[in-house]
């Protein structure tokens, strides 16, 4: 008998933000497959006696690679178990969970989904930043800052340096000042406002204010590691400060 596998958005750290489906899921699970930033809170949602295997990913250190990961969960499911595949935000958005579908499909697994609340969402709304607002940006861009196996990060910059759009970048602590660059040269000013959330939604969420043209410094001067989020645009100049702003925040903000 065949099992059948639950691709999980578990949202981007607050076990609150999880939704009724995905928390349903886990609850219905036999093994619960999860990455690194899933958090400690929602690890502890898994139902007693279900098998945990952890496959998370640190940059540069992939100590599971995926095509291993996409066995495990064929794997677990041949074995006529409920398999609860939890991801951080949403499955779907810079998750890896179409590649996963797409192999299990092949293997006649079947697959239910459970969107969650992406990154973006969670920063937006803890923050108080919106990702649009009238007058300020008619649009959002969602882009990843970093390429599989370090590969060239060869984005298309004249369509993300969109003045009147927000751009919000995953992933993308490494090459924040290639990033940079690239969207200065192609017209943005270097005085558009930046923010960088650090672990967003969760009870240790960070938050500095830069601008593009000083934004690389900042996140070198204040140590920022993954997983931090950027949001670049005009709309980062509603925000108002709060107390879990980074010290540097005040310069980057007055400079």
């Amino acid at each position: 008998m065949t099992g059948k596998v639950f691709l999980i958005g578990a949202g981007p750290g607050d076990p609150e933000l999880m939704t009724l489906r995905a928390l349903r899921m886990l609850k219905e699970a036999d093994v619960v497959v999860y990455d690194r930033l899933v958090s400690d809170e929602i690890m502890e949602l898994c139902p007693e006696g279900a098998e945990l295997i952890a496959v998370g990913k640190c940059p540069k250190n992939h100590l599971v690679p995926q095509d291993r990961i996409n066995e495990i969960l064929w794997e677990q499911a041949a074995m006529g178990r409920k398999v609860a595949r939890l991801k951080g935000g949403d499955p779907m958005i810079f998750g890896r969970g179409s590649e996963e579908a797409a192999y299990l499909m092949d293997r006649n697994i079947e697959i239910e989904y459970a969107p969650g609340i992406t990154a973006a969402q969670g920063a937006s709304c803890s923050t108080g930043v919106p990702l649009t607002h009238r007058g300020l940006a008619t649009g959002v861009q969602y882009v990843t800052g970093h390429r599989q196996a370090d590969k060239v990060l060869d984005l298309d910059w004249k369509r993300l340096a969109d003045p009147d759009t927000t751009l919000v970048v995953y992933m993308g602590v490494a090459n924040i000042g290639q990033i940079a660059v690239g969207l200065m040269t192609e017209g943005l000013k270097p005085s558009t406002p930046v923010m960088a959330i650090s672990r967003a939604t969760a009870a240790n969420e960070e938050r500095m204010v830069s601008t593009l043209g000083t934004i690389a410094q900042d996140c070198r001067d204040a140590g920022l590691k993954p997983p931090t989020l950027f949001i670049i645009g005009k709309v980062v100049s509603l925000y108002a400060s709060k107390p879990q702003d980074l010290p540097v925040e005040a310069v980057s903000a007055n400079g």
